[in-house]
């Protein structure tokens, strides 16, 4: 069939596995502790895009799963960071009642457990560029201008995250190559740029994807909710070139996952979620377990900053 006869979706599609030595519009999302090498080298060998978050690696982690992906694939993969937040205010009282009420749901918190550090920032960005993948993605922000700058100098492309359409077009501007709009039914954490909107700004995807779509000319990959070869469809019609699955992954035995939080997810329902910050202070959409929804009730203490989250 000749391509102007085709649908727009599918030359959108194609133009977008031709651009980034793909055969199927599928990248996985880049999951902070849950991409072990092994996912990413399945998804990559059928043909998708493999990907790391590597938000808790060191940077020397980081390097060892590039190149264990690398060698058993075809070297499909995104590396993904948070942008950091400001350093916390720490608050002895309101981490104290955190770890009281953990009590209540496992073993006691020692008070050292709020004194934890992530990984160097600087460090892991040098790392990400020593193993050269393809593609660096963001989430709760943007790269520093100078970062870019060296990225793009080394031939790798830049994939931001934006929950709304205003951080769409802000990306666009700082020279991302494609933006990944995230809906509010995405598993795990919201990106938005600023945590303190985050909740008040929570758009559905096949609200925010044609939006975003029709604001940037970068190419949008479609990310929260997608689970089948519907939700594929649905997000290409509505002017995605690609789409980006985590939880609908994690059933996958290269993920490695616990067979109790695997079946969680596979009898879970979409009402059975929720958007909470007990786990890490920062927004993010989890299965309403007994201890979820405790945190959130009105006598729940509010839970720590990042990264010293006792919960």
């Amino acid at each position: 069939m000749p391509i102007s006869t085709r649908h727009p979706a599918l030359i959108r599609a194609e133009t977008f596995c031709q651009a980034n030595d793909l055969r199927i519009p599928i990248l996985l999302a880049p999951m902070a502790g849950a991409c072990p090498p092994s996912l990413s080298i399945a998804i990559a060998n059928a043909g998708g895009l493999g990907a790391c978050g590597a938000l808790l690696l060191q940077p020397d982690a980081i390097k060892r799963w590039a190149s264990e992906v690398r060698v058993a694939s075809n070297g499909g993969f995104q590396l993904n960071l948070w942008s950091p937040d400001p350093a916390p205010a720490r608050n002895a009282a309101a981490e104290d009642a955190v770890r009281a009420f953990l009590r209540n749901w496992g073993p006691d918190v020692a008070p050292e457990a709020g004194d934890v550090r992530p990984p160097d920032f600087a460090a892991q960005c040098e790392a990400m560029l020593d193993a050269g993948p393809a593609i660096i993605s963001s989430i709760m922000g943007l790269y520093p201008p100078a970062f870019v700058e060296r990225m793009k100098a080394r031939g790798i492309k830049w994939f931001a995250t934006a929950t709304t359409v205003a951080e769409a077009k802000s990306a666009e501007a700082a020279g991302a190559d494609a933006i990944v709009a995230q809906g509010m039914e995405a598993g795990g954490h919201r990106g938005a740029f600023d945590p303190s909107k985050a909740e008040a700004e929570m758009v559905g995807l096949f609200s925010l994807l044609p939006a975003v779509a029709d604001a940037v000319k970068a190419p949008v990959i479609a990310t929260g909710g997608i689970a089948d070869a519907r939700g594929v469809a649905a997000a290409l019609i509505l002017g995605a070139s690609a789409v980006q699955i985590g939880t609908g992954f994690l059933r996958c035995p290269e993920a490695n996952l616990s067979p109790a939080w695997a079946d969680a997810i596979g009898r879970s329902l979409p009402e059975q979620t929720l958007v909470t910050r007990a786990f890490s202070g920062r927004p993010g959409r989890a299965i309403a377990t007994a201890y979820a929804r405790a945190a959130t009730t009105p006598g729940a203490p509010p839970p720590a900053p990042i990264p010293c989250s006792a919960g």
